[in-house]
């Protein structure tokens, strides 16, 4: 099977599980701004990667609209998604969904993948949206335990990434 991963990555976690999934499968990997370029249909299967931002995909937009034509030629298409929430947070499944039609469910598989933060690689704009972030969550009147939990974790960075998030990647493509 011919394959390609897509990705895009602000802060290197997102290109890390694609590099795993390239390793791991043998497939094509390449940054976003070269696989926008490629033709699509000379693939089996296209993956493709975004980090999350306040719930949504970034660069989903692109592959949404490569997905009538990729599906109706019977290409195996995935979407992995990573941002800095565990795998557990209730809010994560919310954010997948509401970043897909139910028919662009059916043609797509999406997989979340947890990442984390890292602040010293991240640009000047998302430093400052997760500092209003932090800040607006802490002055929260009665914060909830999972609040409080939250303000914690964001406030600095961390790695929460692991090869075990991209197995079922890796059964789709095999």
């Amino acid at each position: 099977m011919k394959a390609i991963v897509i990705y895009n990555s602000q802060t290197g976690f997102t290109k890390r599980y694609a590099e795993w999934i390239a390793e791991a499968t043998g497939c094509e990997c390449v940054e976003f701004k070269e696989g926008a370029k490629k033709d699509l249909s000379e693939y089996d299967a296209i993956v493709f990667g975004g980090w999350c931002m306040a719930g949504g995909i970034t660069k989903l937009s692109w592959f949404k609209k490569q997905i009538p034509s990729l599906a109706a030629a019977g290409k195996k298409l995935l979407v992995y998604a990573v941002g800095a929430s565990p795998i557990e947070a209730p809010d994560v499944e919310i954010a997948m969904r509401r970043n897909f039609t139910d028919e662009e469910r059916s043609q797509v598989k999406v997989v979340y993948c947890p990442g984390g933060l890292d602040y010293e690689k991240m640009n000047k704009g998302s430093k400052i949206a997760m500092k209003m972030f932090v800040k607006i969550l802490s002055l929260k009147k009665n914060p909830t335990p999972a609040d409080l939990e939250q303000v914690e974790m964001v406030s600095h960075s961390y790695d929460i990434s692991d090869k075990k998030y991209i197995e079922p990647i890796i059964t789709e493509l095999k």
